[in-house]
C-alpha cells in the first residue's frame, strides 16, 4: 500500500499547541475531516480508471471501490496522530485489495500502469488542508 505524509502548517500547529488538554479531542475530529477529501479523490480517480483502456472486457466487481475507507484517528509510538485512507480486507476472492491497487498503480508485465493515488495526493493536497483548518475552526469555536 502507498504511504503519504501531509505536513501540517506551523501556525495551526501552534494553535493545536494552546488548546491544551481539548488536543485530544479535537485533532481525531480535524483528521478525519481532511481524510474524507482525500478519500472522495481517490475514490473518484478509482473509478475513472477501472476498467478503461483493456484489451479484453472489464471484470470488475466494484469490491476494491467499496473497500476505500478512512480509518479512525490513532495515535503512534512517537505521540503523532493519524489517519489512513486505504483499502479493508479480506476480499471475497480472497486476494488481497492492497495487491490489486498496487497492481492498479504501478501496472505489471503486459498491464501498464494507472495510477490513481500519486494524483490523488497531489491535487488533494489544499482542499484537505482547507478543510482540517475548517474543521479545527469549529472546534476551537465550541470551546
Amino acid at each position: 500500500m502507498a504511504k503519504t505524509t501531509i505536513k501540517m502548517p506551523e501556525d495551526f500547529l501552534m494553535k493545536l499547541s494552546r488548546l491544551g488538554e481539548k488536543t485530544d479531542e479535537i485533532i481525531p475530529v480535524v483528521l478525519k475531516a481532511g481524510g474524507e477529501v482525500v478519500e472522495e479523490k481517490v475514490k473518484s480517480n478509482l473509478q475513472s480508471i477501472i476498467g478503461k483502456g483493456t484489451k479484453e472486457d472489464s471484470r470488475s466487481t466494484g469490491e476494491l471501490v467499496s473497500a476505500l475507507g478512512v480509518s479512525s484517528a490513532r495515535q503512534d509510538k512517537d505521540g503523532n496522530f493519524n489517519v489512513k485512507v486505504g483499502f479493508s480486507e479480506p476480499r471475497s476472492d480472497g486476494k488481497s485489495n492492497a495487491m490489486i491497487a498496487g497492481v492498479l498503480e504501478y501496472g505489471k508485465h503486459g498491464q501498464p500502469p494507472k495510477p490513481f493515488l500519486s494524483p490523488a495526493k497531489a491535487s488533494s493536497k489544499k482542499a484537505c488542508v482547507d478543510a482540517m483548518i475548517s474543521a479545527f475552526e469549529k472546534e476551537v469555536e465550541k470551546i
